[in-house]
């Protein structure tokens, strides 16, 4: 018997506090349900509170002026009870309106048509893989960061495409596997809401924010590009701090890659360059894409043009049809750009591989039309009740009681999201929760739904990187695998910490001077404060 044998067995390596602390959040997520069932437990939730709430006759002072659309006759605001007859009805017949008249639905289905057809018939793939493999040396890692921002666009596409085609970059140039997939993981998923066009995100979160916001205000309107200018702006900012960290931080902390640890039964991720015919469609599917902009720039910019409202001297009043439709024109530009380019490839060769585009699109969000549904149940009890209003009330006179009406009230904002996050990662699923509380609180302190929803989405996208409750997280510790074996969770949240408390700082700080600073609007027709002006 050996030593070590007569010792019995050896302990197990101390776990470092950042790992057991990630694994206590890890178990806490996971005591949480499908956020379906969620949604469904809410939604029962909300029914029985009102009905407990309405029978003490819970209410508060109505904020709103007189003459204010949606104030309440008697300026009290009750809550609204929906376990009683007249609920009941309420319910049943409103189950099905609930669900086809939820905003984000139909922007996200129009949108993920044009979306699913370049898609599936190659473009993406293609323009982001030129992108990166056409970069300069001494450029790849901001490009990779860029390219998997820009990849958002897209859905999915950053995390199946950019980011195990970065660490096959980077282990090709001799540089740790890892760093590449770290800075493609931070600008897909850390970076998930920059970006320099309407994606599909954009429409699903302004229409939870348009639902919210009517709780306070019900004629009032949210479209897809309010947030479009601060995105475009925190593309870069994102780019140059996902660049810095995984230059300064993450790929000197890992050190010189050890090839022993790439697994010999990983399956090669294709570095070879786009074929001529792929790069000639490549070159189609761009003249495509600026003829559909010349377009849509001749029905936008004369005076006179027809998605602008006549008789309007307000420039952003009279292009509200086109920010209303940019889905509509968001679905064009991406079919058309992609027909062309399955064309010239041969992978669509008639209007049946369209269709099928189209169709095979529709089916990846099966899961989320039935989130949808209880999603919008959830929203519509929500407003029955009058419970949003209720809690806005209170919660705006809480920040002001407190003092904390001035613009730190975003730092906390951002924060509380952040935190929110790492226990519900569907952006989607967290917005549809918290909207109808913060966005109706945070308009009766001052403030417009479209900064709101601005900052939300900070608070959103930084966390993304550190919580295994992220639906592709999975997916990322199994491409970092290839590279090193027994790859832990807390190894990969430990290397793209950095990233998140980067992202959070500098993003933050982006949004402080942009917003209060500058002044500047956060999208077209987006103010800063409610009442704008």
């Amino acid at each position: 018997m050996t030593p070590s044998q007569a010792a019995g067995p050896s302990s197990p390596p101390p776990r470092s506090a950042i790992t057991r602390l990630l694994n206590v959040v890890e178990w806490l997520g996971n005591l949480l349900p499908h956020p379906v069932t969620l949604f469904a437990l809410l939604s029962v939730l909300i029914v029985l509170l009102s009905g407990v709430l309405g029978y003490y006759g819970v209410s508060v002072p109505d904020p709103r002026p007189e003459g204010t659309a949606g104030r309440s006759a008697d300026g009290i605001i009750h809550v609204v009870s929906l376990v009683d007859a007249e609920g009941l009805r309420r319910i049943v017949t409103g189950l099905v309106t609930n669900f086809t008249s939820f905003v984000p639905l139909g922007t996200v289905l129009v949108a993920m048509l044009g979306v699913g057809i370049a898609e599936r018939s190659g473009l993406l793939t293609a323009a982001i893989k030129q992108l990166v493999l056409g970069a300069p040396k001494n450029l790849v890692t901001v490009v990779i960061v860029f390219a998997a921002i820009l990849s958002n666009t897209a859905s999915e596409m950053g995390y199946v495409v950019v980011i195990p085609l970065a660490a096959a970059i980077f282990h090709a140039l001799g540089r740790h596997p890892l760093a590449g997939l770290a800075a493609a993981f931070a600008g897909v998923s850390g970076g998930y809401s920059a970006n320099l066009l309407i994606g599909t995100v954009d429409p699903l979160l302004a229409g939870i924010t348009q639902e919210a916001a009517r709780l306070i205000d019900p004629a009032y309107e949210v479209h897809a590009a309010v947030n479009w200018y601060f995105m475009i702006v925190s593309t870069f900012v994102v780019t140059a701090l996902g660049w810095f960290v995984t230059t300064y931080i993450v790929e000197p902390k890992l050190g010189p890659y050890d090839p022993t640890q790439l697994d010999p039964d990983a399956e090669p991720v294709s570095m070879a360059p786009l074929e001529a015919r792929e790069r000639r469609a490549l070159c189609w599917a761009g003249v495509a894409a600026v003829l559909v902009a010349a377009v849509v720039a001749l029905l936008v910019v004369p005076a006179g043009g027809a998605l602008r409202l006549p008789g309007v001297d307000d420039t952003l009043g009279s292009l509200r049809p086109f920010l209303t439709g940019i889905v509509v024109l968001v679905a064009v530009f991406f079919g058309v750009a992609g027909i062309v380019y399955g064309a010239v490839t041969g992978s669509i060769r008639n209007d049946r591989d369209v269709i099928d585009a189209m169709a095979r699109s529709m089916a990846t969000l099966s899961l989320y039309v039935v989130l949808v549904f209880f999603a919008a149940q959830f929203v519509a009890f929500f407003n029955w009740s009058q419970l949003g209003q209720v809690l806005a009330v209170l919660g705006s006179n809480l920040l002001q009681s407190i003092g904390l009406t001035g613009p730190l009230v975003f730092l906390a904002f951002i924060a509380i999201c952040g935190l929110i996050n790492l226990s519900l990662g569907s952006a989607s699923a967290q917005w549809a929760v918290t909207a109808p509380i913060f966005v109706p609180m945070l308009m009766l302190v001052g403030y417009s739904p479209e900064v709101i929803q601005a900052a939300y989405r900070i608070g959103d996208s930084v966390t993304n990187l550190i919580t295994p409750m992220m639906s592709y997280f999975g997916l990322i510790m199994a491409f970092a695998a290839r590279y090193q074996r027994n790859l832990g969770v807390g190894t990969l949240i430990a290397m793209m910490l950095p990233y998140t408390v980067v992202f959070f700082v500098g993003w933050t700080a982006l949004f402080f001077v942009w917003v209060f600073a500058l002044g500047l609007p956060v999208g077209p027709g987006a103010p800063t404060y409610y009442p704008a002006g």
